[in-house]
């Protein structure tokens, strides 16, 4: 649970740098960073329960998503999926490398399969409450921008998750 809680506070932290996007309501942030890695260091249950901390945090006022916002409007609001993404990306990423293992292909494949859950969630709400006139066009200013970010996001999650399973494999031994 302090690991969760942890991992909760890190996301937070991501979300205070946040960099507007001209096209889109979605800033870019270091939050996907967070996510995958918590879903690869602390699996499905853990990984999934520190997102939910993070995204009850805020709804409950504590200035935690992005830019220092919170309540229950930035949940029903047009990035609210994606927050909401976060807690089932965490678990898809956790779930994967707990059933397939660590390998590098593993551990890849997990981040993105956690990644498309995020950006699922997060493209749906957007045309829901942005009322755009297709999900492609929801798509297109709620993925597209962020594609190399997250890839890059994706890349240093699996470093810094590999050096602490390092970490954490020396600390049992």
């Amino acid at each position: 649970m302090v690991y969760a809680s942890m991992f909760a506070a890190l996301t937070a932290i991501g979300a205070l740098i946040r960099i507007p996007i001209p096209i889109s309501p979605v800033p870019l942030t270091l939050q996907v960073f967070f996510v995958l890695l918590t879903g690869l260091v602390l699996g499905s249950r853990w990984g999934a329960t520190g997102m939910a901390v993070y995204v009850i945090l805020g709804i409950i006022g504590f200035p935690v998503f992005s830019g220092g916002s919170s309540g229950i409007g930035v949940i029903l609001g047009p990035t609210g999926g994606y927050l909401i993404g976060f807690v089932m990306g965490a678990f898809i990423t956790g779930l994967t490398v707990e059933n397939l293992g660590k390998s590098t292909i593993v551990m890849i494949t997990a981040m993105i399969a956690g990644l498309t859950v995020i950006y699922a969630a997060g493209v749906l709400q957007l045309f829901i409450v942005a009322d755009l006139p297709s999900i492609r066009e929801a798509a297109m200013i709620g993925v597209l921008p962020f594609l190399t970010g997250d890839l890059i996001k994706l890349v240093a999650a699996f470093a810094v998750a590999k050096r602490i399973g390092n970490l954490m494999d020396q600390n049992e031994a």
